[in-house]
Protein backbone atom coordinates (compact mmCIF):
# COMPACT_ATOMS: atom_id res chain seq x y z
CA UNK A 1 0.00 0.00 0.00
CA UNK A 2 1.22 3.09 -0.75
CA UNK A 3 0.22 7.19 -0.85
CA UNK A 4 -0.06 8.90 -4.08
CA UNK A 5 -2.25 12.00 -6.06
CA UNK A 6 -4.48 11.16 -8.40
CA UNK A 7 -5.73 13.37 -10.83
CA UNK A 8 -9.57 11.99 -12.32
CA UNK A 9 -10.74 14.07 -14.53
CA UNK A 10 -8.33 14.98 -17.64
CA UNK A 11 -8.74 15.90 -21.43
CA UNK A 12 -6.89 14.90 -24.34
CA UNK A 13 -6.97 16.03 -28.01
CA UNK A 14 -9.91 13.26 -28.38
CA UNK A 15 -11.86 15.79 -27.36
CA UNK A 16 -10.53 19.60 -26.32
CA UNK A 17 -7.86 19.19 -24.26
CA UNK A 18 -4.45 20.38 -25.91
CA UNK A 19 -2.23 17.24 -24.84
CA UNK A 20 -2.87 13.59 -26.72
CA UNK A 21 -3.03 10.51 -24.41
CA UNK A 22 1.16 9.43 -25.15
CA UNK A 23 1.75 13.10 -23.99
CA UNK A 24 -0.28 13.21 -20.60
CA UNK A 25 1.28 9.89 -19.45
CA UNK A 26 4.27 11.62 -19.62
CA UNK A 27 3.51 15.39 -18.38
CA UNK A 28 1.38 13.46 -15.04
CA UNK A 29 4.00 10.77 -15.06
CA UNK A 30 7.18 13.13 -14.61
CA UNK A 31 5.66 14.81 -12.03
CA UNK A 32 5.35 11.58 -9.85
CA UNK A 33 1.33 10.96 -9.81
CA UNK A 34 -0.25 7.38 -9.20
CA UNK A 35 -3.26 7.87 -11.10
CA UNK A 36 -4.97 9.75 -13.97
CA UNK A 37 -8.29 9.10 -15.27
CA UNK A 38 -8.39 10.24 -19.17
CA UNK A 39 -12.46 11.77 -19.30
CA UNK A 40 -12.74 13.14 -22.89
CA UNK A 41 -16.09 14.26 -23.63
CA UNK A 42 -18.97 12.92 -25.13
CA UNK A 43 -21.79 15.41 -26.23
CA UNK A 44 -25.52 14.68 -26.97
CA UNK A 45 -25.70 14.46 -31.12
CA UNK A 46 -28.86 16.63 -31.02
CA UNK A 47 -28.51 19.47 -29.63
CA UNK A 48 -27.67 22.66 -30.68
CA UNK A 49 -24.13 22.84 -28.88
CA UNK A 50 -23.68 18.75 -29.40
CA UNK A 51 -23.65 19.91 -33.46
CA UNK A 52 -21.28 22.08 -32.90
CA UNK A 53 -18.96 20.11 -31.03
CA UNK A 54 -19.63 17.28 -33.70
CA UNK A 55 -18.38 19.84 -36.19
CA UNK A 56 -15.64 20.67 -33.96
CA UNK A 57 -14.43 17.60 -33.51
CA UNK A 58 -14.30 18.27 -29.77
CA UNK A 59 -16.37 14.98 -28.61
CA UNK A 60 -15.98 11.33 -28.50
CA UNK A 61 -18.43 9.53 -31.05
CA UNK A 62 -19.16 6.33 -31.50
CA UNK A 63 -17.02 5.84 -34.53
CA UNK A 64 -13.84 7.11 -32.86
CA UNK A 65 -14.46 5.29 -29.12
CA UNK A 66 -12.78 2.11 -29.95
CA UNK A 67 -9.93 3.89 -31.21
CA UNK A 68 -9.87 6.25 -28.19
CA UNK A 69 -10.08 2.59 -25.76
CA UNK A 70 -6.99 1.29 -27.79
CA UNK A 71 -5.15 4.28 -27.49
CA UNK A 72 -5.55 4.18 -23.41
CA UNK A 73 -5.19 0.85 -23.46
CA UNK A 74 -1.86 0.93 -24.91
CA UNK A 75 -0.81 3.53 -22.76
CA UNK A 76 -1.62 1.99 -19.71
CA UNK A 77 0.99 -0.66 -20.17
CA UNK A 78 3.89 2.27 -21.20
CA UNK A 79 2.52 4.23 -17.97
CA UNK A 80 2.78 1.56 -15.29
CA UNK A 81 6.26 0.42 -16.80
CA UNK A 82 7.76 3.99 -17.32
CA UNK A 83 6.35 5.33 -14.22
CA UNK A 84 4.14 2.90 -12.24
CA UNK A 85 1.09 4.96 -12.83
CA UNK A 86 -2.13 3.82 -13.31
CA UNK A 87 -4.45 5.22 -16.61
CA UNK A 88 -8.03 4.94 -16.69
CA UNK A 89 -10.47 5.33 -18.64
CA UNK A 90 -13.19 7.54 -18.66
CA UNK A 91 -15.50 9.85 -19.91
CA UNK A 92 -17.09 12.98 -19.58
CA UNK A 93 -21.49 12.64 -20.43
CA UNK A 94 -21.53 16.34 -21.26
CA UNK A 95 -25.52 17.94 -21.60
CA UNK A 96 -24.72 21.17 -22.25
CA UNK A 97 -27.77 23.79 -22.92
CA UNK A 98 -28.14 27.59 -22.76
CA UNK A 99 -29.51 27.57 -19.41
CA UNK A 100 -27.08 26.56 -16.42
CA UNK A 101 -29.80 24.85 -14.41
CA UNK A 102 -30.22 22.72 -17.42
CA UNK A 103 -26.59 21.54 -18.20
CA UNK A 104 -25.38 18.92 -16.54
CA UNK A 105 -21.43 17.04 -16.82
CA UNK A 106 -20.98 13.34 -15.57
CA UNK A 107 -18.23 11.53 -15.29
CA UNK A 108 -17.91 8.00 -16.09
CA UNK A 109 -14.17 6.57 -14.32
CA UNK A 110 -13.32 2.92 -15.08
CA UNK A 111 -15.69 2.71 -17.69
CA UNK A 112 -15.48 -0.32 -20.60
CA UNK A 113 -18.60 0.68 -22.99
CA UNK A 114 -19.96 3.70 -24.87
CA UNK A 115 -22.87 5.63 -22.84
CA UNK A 116 -24.92 8.21 -25.23
CA UNK A 117 -25.48 11.27 -23.40
CA UNK A 118 -29.25 11.29 -24.95
CA UNK A 119 -31.58 11.20 -21.90
CA UNK A 120 -32.29 11.98 -18.02
CA UNK A 121 -29.06 11.67 -15.84
CA UNK A 122 -30.47 9.39 -13.47
CA UNK A 123 -30.61 6.75 -16.50
CA UNK A 124 -27.26 7.73 -17.77
CA UNK A 125 -25.67 7.62 -13.77
CA UNK A 126 -27.09 3.85 -13.85
CA UNK A 127 -25.71 2.89 -16.80
CA UNK A 128 -22.44 3.91 -15.88
CA UNK A 129 -22.72 2.04 -12.68
CA UNK A 130 -24.08 -1.45 -14.48
CA UNK A 131 -20.37 -1.17 -16.24
CA UNK A 132 -18.66 -1.28 -12.40
CA UNK A 133 -17.32 2.23 -13.40
CA UNK A 134 -17.53 5.00 -10.56
CA UNK A 135 -20.26 7.72 -11.49
CA UNK A 136 -18.89 11.47 -10.79
CA UNK A 137 -21.33 14.84 -10.69
CA UNK A 138 -18.65 16.96 -11.93
CA UNK A 139 -18.04 20.65 -11.29
CA UNK A 140 -21.92 20.65 -10.24
CA UNK A 141 -21.96 24.05 -8.76
CA UNK A 142 -20.68 27.80 -9.53
CA UNK A 143 -17.47 27.51 -10.46
CA UNK A 144 -16.51 31.20 -10.27
CA UNK A 145 -15.12 31.30 -13.68
CA UNK A 146 -16.21 32.52 -17.45
CA UNK A 147 -17.98 29.51 -18.02
CA UNK A 148 -20.69 27.38 -18.82
CA UNK A 149 -22.20 26.45 -15.81
CA UNK A 150 -23.57 22.96 -14.95
CA UNK A 151 -26.00 23.09 -12.35
CA UNK A 152 -28.95 20.46 -12.88
CA UNK A 153 -27.31 17.86 -10.88
CA UNK A 154 -26.82 19.80 -7.79
CA UNK A 155 -30.31 20.71 -8.48
CA UNK A 156 -31.47 17.23 -8.62
CA UNK A 157 -29.43 16.25 -5.25
CA UNK A 158 -31.46 15.38 -2.78
CA UNK A 159 -32.83 12.71 -5.48
CA UNK A 160 -29.57 11.93 -7.11
CA UNK A 161 -27.44 12.02 -3.63
CA UNK A 162 -27.46 8.33 -3.97
CA UNK A 163 -27.12 7.46 -7.50
CA UNK A 164 -23.30 8.88 -7.77
CA UNK A 165 -20.13 7.60 -6.24
CA UNK A 166 -18.86 11.26 -5.45
CA UNK A 167 -19.28 14.57 -6.17
CA UNK A 168 -16.29 17.32 -7.16
CA UNK A 169 -15.34 19.40 -4.08
CA UNK A 170 -13.00 20.88 -6.73
CA UNK A 171 -12.18 21.08 -10.06
CA UNK A 172 -9.23 23.48 -10.12
CA UNK A 173 -8.11 25.65 -7.70
CA UNK A 174 -11.02 26.59 -5.66
CA UNK A 175 -12.99 24.39 -3.03
CA UNK A 176 -16.92 24.63 -3.77
CA UNK A 177 -18.09 25.25 -0.43
CA UNK A 178 -21.41 23.49 -0.88
CA UNK A 179 -20.38 20.72 -1.93
CA UNK A 180 -18.09 20.67 0.96
CA UNK A 181 -20.86 21.67 3.35
CA UNK A 182 -22.86 18.82 2.06
CA UNK A 183 -21.03 15.79 3.17
CA UNK A 184 -21.60 13.87 0.22
CA UNK A 185 -18.60 11.66 -0.83
CA UNK A 186 -15.92 13.66 -2.90
CA UNK A 187 -13.34 13.54 -5.09
CA UNK A 188 -11.00 17.01 -6.05
CA UNK A 189 -9.64 17.03 -9.82
CA UNK A 190 -8.09 19.69 -12.48
CA UNK A 191 -10.42 19.40 -14.94
CA UNK A 192 -7.62 19.46 -17.18
CA UNK A 193 -7.31 20.49 -20.44
CA UNK A 194 -3.92 22.72 -20.77
CA UNK A 195 -0.57 22.45 -19.20
CA UNK A 196 -1.07 24.91 -16.18
CA UNK A 197 -4.07 23.40 -15.77
CA UNK A 198 -2.13 20.80 -13.60
CA UNK A 199 -1.99 23.72 -10.48
CA UNK A 200 -4.81 22.62 -8.43
CA UNK A 201 -6.55 20.03 -6.06
CA UNK A 202 -6.19 16.45 -6.66
CA UNK A 203 -7.10 14.15 -4.90
CA UNK A 204 -4.68 11.91 -2.18
CA UNK A 205 -4.98 8.04 -2.08
CA UNK A 206 -3.45 5.54 0.63
CA UNK A 207 -3.94 2.18 -1.52
CA UNK A 208 -2.84 -0.23 -3.81
CA UNK A 209 -2.30 1.01 -7.73
CA UNK A 210 -4.63 -0.72 -9.09
CA UNK A 211 -8.47 0.25 -10.40
CA UNK A 212 -10.47 -1.57 -8.71
CA UNK A 213 -8.76 -0.25 -5.31
CA UNK A 214 -8.88 3.17 -6.54
CA UNK A 215 -12.63 3.00 -7.19
CA UNK A 216 -12.96 1.16 -3.96
CA UNK A 217 -11.28 3.96 -2.26
CA UNK A 218 -13.54 6.05 -3.58
CA UNK A 219 -16.38 4.57 -2.79
CA UNK A 220 -15.81 4.35 0.83
CA UNK A 221 -14.17 7.57 1.11
CA UNK A 222 -10.86 6.84 2.16
CA UNK A 223 -9.25 9.83 0.24
CA UNK A 224 -7.83 12.97 1.50
CA UNK A 225 -6.65 15.92 -1.26
CA UNK A 226 -3.91 18.16 -1.77
CA UNK A 227 -3.05 21.23 -3.90
CA UNK A 228 -0.54 20.66 -6.15
CA UNK A 229 1.46 23.47 -7.30
CA UNK A 230 3.78 22.49 -10.75
CA UNK A 231 6.90 24.75 -9.55
CA UNK A 232 9.40 22.21 -10.47
CA UNK A 233 7.87 19.77 -12.66
CA UNK A 234 7.57 17.29 -9.09
CA UNK A 235 6.23 18.20 -6.06
CA UNK A 236 6.36 16.06 -2.81
CA UNK A 237 3.54 15.48 -0.76
CA UNK A 238 3.75 17.86 2.46
CA UNK A 239 1.75 15.94 5.12
CA UNK A 240 1.61 18.86 6.93
CA UNK A 241 -0.55 22.33 6.62
CA UNK A 242 -3.95 20.53 7.03
CA UNK A 243 -6.58 23.69 6.58
CA UNK A 244 -8.05 23.70 9.81
CA UNK A 245 -11.74 24.39 9.29
CA UNK A 246 -11.88 21.92 6.53
CA UNK A 247 -12.62 18.39 7.98
CA UNK A 248 -11.51 16.81 5.40
CA UNK A 249 -8.06 15.96 4.77
CA UNK A 250 -7.51 18.99 2.95
CA UNK A 251 -3.96 20.12 2.49
CA UNK A 252 -2.20 23.30 0.75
Amino acid sequence: MSMFLADLHVHSQFSDGHLSIPQLVDFYGKRGFGCIAVTDHVCESRSVMGIAARYMKITLTPETFNSYMKTIREEAIRAWEQYQMVLMPGFELTKNTFSNHRSAHILGIGISEFVSPEGDVLDLARQIRAQGALVVAAHPVQTHKAELQTLHLWDRRDELKGEFDAWEIASGDEIFADVAASRFPVIATSDFHRAPDINAWKTVFHCERHAEAIMDSVRKQEVEFHFFRDMTGHEKINPCNRLPDAGLGLRR
